[in-house]
């Protein structure tokens, strides 16, 4: 297992240096325009677009965490609270939109966790629980980027699903890979920048890694 989250670490790492400077209209520049509609007009149906398309994807997020269903939807509205009265904080320039409300949820959930834990306090207990909270906070984001990354692999193509594995699990060439396959070099090469850009993108549309960001 321990080499299963080095091999996906370094292929988040390498999706992020090989699909950089993709250019276009893309699902998070569509719903950053959104978010910016519901901060400048108070957009109800921009916000409606938001909350049917996050909503879903957040509740399960909440779920996967460890929140019973009770809990997630509760977080799930704060959420969105926040995203209408707080639009105006989102900066399309720092960060996708799902990569902020990802980040809002998360720690919605940890500040719950947090002040229920507060009812059974022990002062003498603090470091202890600040050192266990830093460690959490670590544990959520390494599974949470495995899970996207996998999800996501299986979203591909299969033709292009087999080159990634045999390029970057195989630890093959581009030119080993074309003669294996029987494809030509520049087919090869055109099929896994196009998987890679794929990766990427939805990657930043579930939050996992930020619009322009690098290694």
């Amino acid at each position: 297992m321990a080499l299963f989250h080095v091999m996906v670490h370094s292929l988040y790492r390498f999706i992020l240096v090989f699909a950089a400077g993709n250019s276009g209209l893309s699902t998070h520049q569509e719903l950053g325009e959104l978010v910016i509609a519901v901060a400048s007009n108070r957009d109800r149906a921009a916000f409606a677009q938001l909350f049917d398309h996050f909503g879903p994807r957040l509740h399960a997020y909440l779920v996967r965490l460890g929140s019973d269903g009770a809990s997630a939807d509760e977080i799930l509205q704060d959420v969105m609270a926040t995203l209408w009265t707080k639009a105006h904080l989102f900066d399309p320039a720092k960060s996708s939109i799902a990569t902020w409300l990802y980040r809002i949820a998360r720690n919605r959930r940890i500040d719950t966790l947090r002040r229920d834990r507060l009812d059974f306090f022990d002062p003498m207990d603090a470091p202890e629980i600040a050192a266990e909270d830093a460690g959490t906070d670590r544990k959520i984001d390494m599974q949470f980027r495995e899970e996207r990354i996998k999800e996501s692999l299986t979203a591909l193509p299969e033709e292009q699903l087999l080159l990634i594995r045999m390029a970057f699990f195989d630890d093959l060439s581009h030119s080993e890979i074309a003669e294996k396959t029987g494809l030509p070099l520049g087919t090869v090469k055109s099929r896994i920048r196009l998987a890679f850009s794929k990766l990427r993108r939805q990657l930043e549309t579930s939050g996992v890694i930020d619009a322009g960001s690098e290694a």
